[in-house]
């Protein structure tokens, strides 16, 4: 450990001209004191550290020395990629990796460029969760990350339902969506790739075994694929809907994407003043009821009958309450 910090000490100190010890004793996560014995061990094993006295003192590197030790370890070559998701690093346990990368990437960099990192973390944040929700990071999302990394099969227990089944897993990839992590793995068996929320894990286990990673697999693409079939497997539901053209443009905007592709994509042709009959599917109509509604006189529901009787119903109690008599 110590060993580190002090490696770290001296690719802080050649990224910038000079740091107090408090500086480096916040980035260190150690007190001043043992910043100030790390110093005296680098100058006695040839490191020219020197120490600035005073008010406006600090630490420096003497005459423009430069480590060679800013080889990138594989665990930080990986986790740089992902820098510019600070939350998700951090929930899989790589926060520390990245940030000996990035200082090694830093201290390799010409002091022309040294402001690169921090001018592009102040111009470019990722905030993944969705609005209004608190997200809460999985208990077992570090070992699954650590297992993905490591190639490495996981026994697994899992939630579904009522019921938990227990899996021997080859965990391919992670995808944070809207603040929930998600597992791709496949079955130790061979079978096909299927998708887990990581949070309903009850417990992991990694294996020694590693397992070959199939090199055909693509992770975005799988994640597409997958989010499409679901995105269809809940809409068991259709609504037919006369659309205004407004209601047209609309229509993306109040229902589920892949509900608005297949509507406007069916056969059709606007009526004589311009309306356009479409079948969207949705997921219940309570759903389509809500969605819908936002549309408000764009949109003529003609079936189910039930629903059009609802949104009737709705129309009259907004014309009692917006008409002459409702205004008094």
């Amino acid at each position: 450990m110590r060993a580190a910090r002090l490696i770290k000490m001296v690719l802080l100190l050649q990224s910038r001209p000079s740091m107090t010890a408090a500086e480096l004793a916040r980035e260190l996560e150690v007190s001043e004191r043992t910043v100030t014995r790390d110093a005296q061990a680098l100058s006695e094993a040839g490191v020219p550290v020197y120490a600035d006295r005073g008010r406006a003192g600090g630490y420096r590197l003497v005459g423009g020395y430069r480590t060679r030790l800013t080889g990138l370890a594989r665990s930080e070559a990986e986790a740089l990629f992902l820098s510019g998701v600070p939350g998700a690093l951090r929930e899989m346990g790589l926060e520390d990796a990245a940030s000996a990368a990035r200082l090694k990437v830093a201290a390799a960099l010409l002091p022309s460029l040294r402001d690169a990192p921090d001018s592009a973390a102040r111009r470019f944040h990722l905030d993944a969760p969705a609005w209004f929700q608190e997200p809460k990071t999985p208990a077992l999302l570090p070992v699954v990350a650590q297992a993905v990394w490591d190639d490495r099969r996981v026994t697994a227990r899992y939630r579904r339902g009522a019921q938990e089944v227990e899996r021997l897993l080859e965990p391919y990839g992670l995808v944070l969506k809207a603040g929930v992590w998600y597992l791709c793995a496949r079955a130790a068996d061979g079978g096909s790739f299927r998708t887990y929320r990581i949070d309903r894990f009850s417990a992991v286990d990694p294996l020694e075994e590693r397992f070959a990673r199939d090199s055909d697999f693509d992770l975005p693409g799988h994640w597409a694929e997958q989010a499409e079939r679901f995105a269809r497997s809940i809409l068991s539901t259709e609504v037919v809907v006369r659309l205004s053209p407004q209601g047209v443009r609309r229509l993306r905007y109040a229902v589920e994407p892949v509900s608005a592709r297949a509507a406007l994509s069916g056969p059709g042709e606007p009526d004589g003043v311009g309306w356009l009959t479409v079948t969207v599917p949705v997921e219940s109509e309570e759903v389509a009821y809500a969605q819908l509604t936002a549309l408000g006189a764009e949109a003529e529901v003609l079936a189910p009958q039930s629903l059009r009787e609802r949104f009737a119903a709705d129309a009259a109690r907004l014309a009692a309450l917006y008409g002459p008599a409702g205004a008094a």
